[in-house]
C-alpha cells in the first residue's frame, strides 16, 4: 500500500476517518462527504452516526480499527484526556495507523499533548497535526471555520483541501502552536462574551431596547465577531450550543491554571480577565448550564443582578429547554 504523505489529497482516493461526532464534528464530517470524499466513522454510541451513515459515512468498531481503513484521522472530542484516549492508548489510532498516515486533532486540547502526539506518531513513521478551530456551530456548517495549524508546515499544507472545504487555515508553527493559538483566541473571546454580556444587561437595566442597543453600536468600536454571532441569541436567550460552556472552563484553564509537570515555567502568563472569565463559565457549570452554549455567559452576569426568568417554580437556568431539548427560552413559560 502506498502511503499517505506526500501522495496528492483526492475526494476519488484519499479515504478520511472521523472520531468525534457531536455539534461541531457532525458539520464538519458533513462538510467532507458533501465534497465527496469517504468517511469512515468510530463512535462510542453508533447510534448516534446514524444520520451521517445516511449520508454515506461507514460506521467501524473501535478507533484503532477506524486508523486501518483511513489515510487520514480527524478528532474532535471533548477533553485532552479523550484525546490520550482515542489516540494514544491501548486500540487507539497510532496503534493502527499506516506508516505515512496523518491524525488531525481538531479538539480544543493541550499544547503538550499536542507535541506528544507529534512525536509518537514520527516515531511510527507517521503525522499528527494540531488543527483547533474557531467559528462555532454556524461556523461549521457554513465551512467557514477558523483553523489553527500546528506541526509540519508542509503536512499543513498538504492538507489544504480538506481544510478548504471546512473554513480557512493558518499556518502557526511547530507542533503544540495551533492548541497554544486556540487557547489565546479563547482568552479574546472570553473577554468579548464577558463584555457583550454586562452591556447587554447594563443597557436592558437603563431602560433601553436591547435590539437598538445592539444596531446602534455594532458599527463602531464595540462591534465584534461575538456580537455578530451571540448578540440576537443573548437578547433572545437562545442558548443552543455552538460550543458547551463547560468547554470554555476547560480551555480557559489551559491559559491560566498551573502548567503541566514538565513545562517550561517561562510560558507562564498572569491573566486576570481570563481568570474572570474562567470563574464566570465555572458558575454556569455550577448552576448545570454547562452544555449550554457560551452565549449563556449573560445568565451569570443577570442573575448576579438579582434577574432570573421564571417557569413556575424553576428558574430560566433549569426548565427553558423546548421539546427537542435544544433551546432555551426568555420570559413566563
Amino acid at each position: 500500500m502506498e502511503t499517505p504523505y506526500p501522495i496528492p489529497i483526492s475526494p476519488t482516493k484519499t479515504r478520511i476517518g472521523w472520531i468525534g461526532i457531536g455539534v461541531m464534528g457532525a458539520a464538519m464530517a458533513t462538510r467532507l462527504l458533501a465534497a465527496g470524499y469517504s468517511v469512515a466513522i468510530y463512535a462510542r454510541s453508533p447510534s448516534k452516526a446514524l444520520d451521517l451513515q445516511s449520508k454515506g459515512a461507514s460506521l467501524v468498531n473501535s478507533a484503532s480499527e477506524l486508523a486501518q481503513v483511513s489515510d487520514i484521522v480527524f478528532t474532535m472530542v471533548g477533553h485532552p484526556s479523550d484525546v490520550r484516549q482515542n489516540v494514544l492508548e491501548k486500540n487507539g489510532l497510532l496503534q493502527g495507523l499506516n506508516p505515512g498516515g496523518v491524525i488531525v486533532d481538531t479538539t480544543s486540547s493541550h499544547p503538550a499533548l499536542a507535541r506528544e502526539i507529534f512525536a509518537a506518531a514520527r516515531a511510527k513513521g507517521c503525522w499528527a497535526v494540531d488543527a483547533p478551530v474557531s467559528g462555532g456551530d454556524i461556523g461549521a456548517r457554513d465551512g467557514k471555520l477558523a483553523i489553527f495549524g500546528g506541526g509540519d508546515a508542509g503536512v499543513v499544507k498538504w492538507l489544504s483541501p480538506l481544510f478548504e472545504a471546512l473554513g480557512k487555515v493558518t499556518y502557526v508553527g511547530e507542533a503544540g502552536c495551533g492548541q497554544s493559538c486556540k487557547i489565546a483566541n479563547q482568552i479574546a473571546i472570553g473577554g468579548n462574551l464577558m463584555g457583550l454580556s454586562e452591556g447587554l444587561v447594563f443597557a436592558e437595566r437603563a431602560g433601553l431596547d436591547v435590539k437598538q442597543f445592539v444596531e446602534a453600536v455594532r458599527g463602531g468600536a464595540a462591534g465584534s465577531m461575538a456580537m455578530e454571532l451571540f448578540g440576537e441569541r443573548m437578547i433572545e436567550r437562545d442558548f443552543r450550543p455552538g460550543g458547551f460552556a463547560e468547554y470554555m472552563v476547560k480551555d480557559l484553564g489551559m491559559g491560566v491554571d498551573v502548567v503541566e509537570e514538565g513545562e517550561d515555567v517561562e510560558r507562564l502568563v498572569v491573566l486576570p480577565g481570563a481568570a474572570l472569565a474562567k470563574q464566570l463559565f465555572s458558575a454556569m457549570v455550577a448552576n448545570g448550564d454547562g452544555k449550554f452554549g457560551t452565549q449563556g455567559l449573560i445568565s451569570v452576569v443577570q442573575r448576579l443582578n438579582g434577574k432570573i426568568y421564571s417557569c413556575g417554580s424553576k428558574t430560566l437556568l433549569n426548565c427553558h429547554l423546548d421539546s427537542k431539548q435544544t433551546k432555551i427560552h426568555g420570559g413566563v413559560c
